[in-house]
């Protein structure tokens, strides 16, 4: 049976940890055991060095013709003691065997070996030592109660570097599991706010999850679905006002053909004109801002020299240079309209635009230089915003109603594409536009 995974993130988090301390609790107390069998074993040794000494001293003291007499008194506890040397057959144990030392330290005069004994009693062989007396003579002393070194536990180090390596990559992987839990929710958080900033209309986010990102996500879609009926109703205001003013002006256009005075009546034209304008204006933001699903292959050469030729068509001065190996996946009618705003804002303030493409690795790069006077600094932002228009746009001869850059950024959004403005250092203004590319 699948046991359940907790739903919320709190709890998803207490788990990792507790099973994370649990793990760090079992190392570390398996490292005490370890740590305190050594410390046993080396105090076994230690007193059975310190005992073999002193056996070896009073055997010392003891005439060679007494020693036979008081050998088997001297061995009575543990130790079983010969005055004869060790079989020739057996063969010296290695001198990383951890009794040697403690036998070192108790003799450091006494020439010591160390041998491994089979005993017919036992399971495991036993340490036999040979030792010399001050009269050069040996001595055979077998250690029932000691193991040889196939039977002892490793040394400390080996043992206790690869358990740190282990308490050390299993803190790690569980400190990454828990902060890839803890941030994968919040990563789609901003992926998904990030969308919505250049698509309104963009699909939900998925609302699995423990408990805390699911009401998260719901109160993400509860948002989005507000701000897209917010936009459509602020659409279809605008559409209709725009609608109803259409009767008004043109019965204002017919009064106005009744003015004789012909001074007056251009000036009421000019008026209405402005006001229409403004009310198309106006509508075409609205609907800037609504994302348009419909995309299409769209050839970005023959789009361009279809501006410039439109443009010089009209008597403005705009050159285009460079070429495009691939297409852009996008609407076709929102990218002609705001390529064409910044190209008709250029020629307003500049004259002449030069418009200059190239391909780089995340996508293509439109270039829209004019020759004008540019931007202070401060408002190479501001120019972006509905209804801002710097003084130089103040004037009858490029006045507008300051709706044309925010209506090409907003297009250009919806598509994924960025615009910014720039003050090139060969003068002018130079507008950046960034198509993404489509994978």
């Amino acid at each position: 049976m699948k046991l359940p995974w907790p739903r919320s993130l709190f709890a998803r988090l207490m788990l990792i940890w507790l099973i994370g301390i649990s793990l760090v609790l079992a190392v570390s107390f398996a490292l005490f055991v370890g740590e305190r069998d050594r410390v046993g074993r080396d105090a076994l040794f230690e007193g059975i060095a310190q005992e073999v000494a002193n056996v070896a001293d009073v055997l010392d003291r003891l005439a060679p013709e007494e020693r036979a007499r008081w050998i088997d008194e001297l061995g009575r506890r543990r130790l079983r003691l010969s005055l004869r040397p060790p079989p020739e057959h057996l063969r010296p144990l290695p001198p990383d065997h951890p009794m040697l030392p403690a036998l070192r330290r108790a003799m450091p005069e006494r020439k010591i070996m160390l041998f491994a004994h089979s005993r017919g009693d036992g399971p495991h062989p036993a340490l036999l030592l040979s030792l010399s007396l001050q009269d050069g003579s040996s001595v055979s002393i077998r250690l029932p109660g000691v193991a040889p070194l196939a039977e002892l536990p490793p040394a400390p180090p080996g043992r206790l570097l690869p358990a740190l390596a282990a308490l050390l990559i299993g803190v790690s992987l569980l400190t990454w599991l828990g902060v890839r839990i803890a941030t994968r929710p919040l990563s789609r958080m901003a992926a998904a706010a990030r969308a919505l900033g250049e698509d309104p209309d963009r699909p939900p986010m998925d609302t699995r999850g423990p408990v805390e990102v699911a009401q998260a996500a719901a109160a993400f879609n509860q948002m989005q679905q507000r701000i897209g009926e917010h936009v459509r109703d602020r659409t279809r205001i605008l559409a209709a006002i725009s609608h109803d003013l259409q009767t008004p002006i043109t019965r204002l256009r017919l009064r106005a053909e009744m003015i004789d005075d012909e001074t007056l009546r251009t000036k009421i034209q000019a008026d209405l004109d402005a006001m229409q304008s403004l009310i198309k204006e106006g509508l075409t933001y609205a609907r800037s801002m609504e994302a348009d699903r419909s995309r299409q292959t769209i050839d970005l050469n023959g789009l361009l020299e279809a501006l410039r030729d439109d443009a010089v068509d009209m008597g403005w001065s705009v050159a285009l240079a460079g070429t495009l190996r691939t297409p852009f996946e996008g609407q076709i009618s929102a990218l002609r309209r705001a390529l064409w705003n910044l190209i008709e804002n250029g020629v307003k303030f500049g004259q002449q635009v030069d418009i200059r493409v190239s391909e780089t690795s995340d996508g293509q790069t439109i270039l829209i230089r004019d020759h004008g006077p540019g931007l202070p600094p401060e408002e190479l932002e501001k120019v972006f915003e509905p209804f801002y228009r710097t003084e130089a746009s103040r004037n009858r001869e490029t006045g507008g109603t300051g709706l044309g850059l925010a209506i090409a950024r907003n297009l250009l959004r919806t598509q994924g594409a960025t615009v910014t403005l720039s003050n090139p250092a060969e003068g002018g203004l130079l507008a950046t536009v960034k198509l993404p590319r489509r994978h």
